[in-house]
């Protein structure tokens, strides 16, 4: 009865918190006393309500139930699997109250009301910078490590990237398990040898249903979809420019930083890009890989061919 009349008799003696059910009292409380009553067997996590164990457990046993119906994409989480959805249906629920801006997720608006309120909660302890986006200070850091953020307690061995910490602890020792039977190549996690097959097979099981579009890793589909829904989630700090990849970012905020992490071993001159320092390789190696099919001219620079064509198209800018 107390659903129909919205009657709340159990109260919080600290905040004013009030609820239906002495239950949801007795866990709200736990976000005061910091108490988790519910630990994991396998590696002792803890946590404060039992739900949050049945998610954890399912790290150890990779169990995932919910399944989008589309796709076939698969998580342990339904809260995820409704966020996924939304990759289907490009509902955006979340908006923008001071501009047309508008998401998918709660966390993507979070970022985006920072470039209207010029909330910079990330701030570097060894110097006084400081940003709205968490990635942005991760970025900002390989400047006073010199690049490497993530090392390996076992071995030594030291990286830019979570990601490639991950890899690397696979085993621990360096140990792949993992073989491919058709060309040797080997590796320390089983999914990544799942995508190396399709290297083989050919398989694109990842499909755009907007145009057709397919390909082998289900990263490379949400950076496609991007080029259909215009979403630009990756934000520069500086100037507020927006990119659909975070690689284009990461470039772009050298423009700021000055930084040109490519440097030329022959002659030291660096480059903010590796496809610069490609180009100008080409200046020691003679090499000119770019080859006019009219005339016997070849360059370096495919920019280059493209203006030479124009002799022969006789197109005028």
């Amino acid at each position: 009865m107390q659903v129909h009349s919205e009657e709340k008799p159990h109260s919080c003696e600290v905040c004013g918190y009030a609820c239906s059910k002495k239950s949801n009292l007795v866990k709200h409380m736990r976000t005061h006393t910091g108490e988790k009553p519910y630990s994991c067997e396998v590696c002792g996590h803890s946590c404060s309500k039992k739900s949050n164990l049945v998610l954890h457990m399912r790290t150890h046993t990779g169990e995932k139930p919910y399944s989008c119906e589309v796709c076939g994409y698969s998580c342990s989480d339904k809260s995820n699997v409704v966020r996924h959805m939304r990759t289907h249906t490009g509902e955006k629920p979340h908006a923008c109250e001071l501009c047309t801006y508008s998401c998918a997720q709660k966390s993507c608006l979070v970022k985006h009301m920072r470039t209207h309120t010029g909330e910079k909660p990330y701030s570097c302890e060894v110097c006084e910078y400081s940003c709205s986006q968490k990635s942005s200070l991760t970025q900002h850091m390989r400047n006073h490590t010199g690049g490497m953020l993530y090392s390996c307690e076992v071995l030594g061995y030291s990286c830019s990237q979570k990601p490639s910490l991950t890899q690397h602890m696979g085993t621990g020792t360096g140990e792949k398990p993992y073989s491919c039977e058709v060309c040797g190549y080997s590796c320390s996690q089983k999914s990544s040898l799942t995508h190396h097959m399709r290297i083989h097979t050919g398989e694109k099981p990842h499909a755009c249903k907007v145009c057709g579009y397919s390909c082998s890793q289900k990263s490379h589909l949400v950076k496609h979809m991007r080029t259909h829904t215009g979403e630009k989630p990756h934000f520069c700090e500086v100037c507020g420019y927006s990119f659909s990849e975070k690689s284009h970012l990461v470039n772009h905020m050298r423009t700021h930083t000055g930084e040109k992490p490519h440097s030329c071993e022959l002659c030291g001159f660096s480059f903010s890009r590796k496809s610069s320092l490609v180009r100008h390789m080409s200046t020691h190696t003679g090499k000119k890989p770019h080859t006019c099919e009219v005339c016997e001219y070849s360059c370096s620079v495919k920019s280059h061919l493209v203006e030479h064509m124009k002799l022969h198209t006789g197109e005028t800018n």
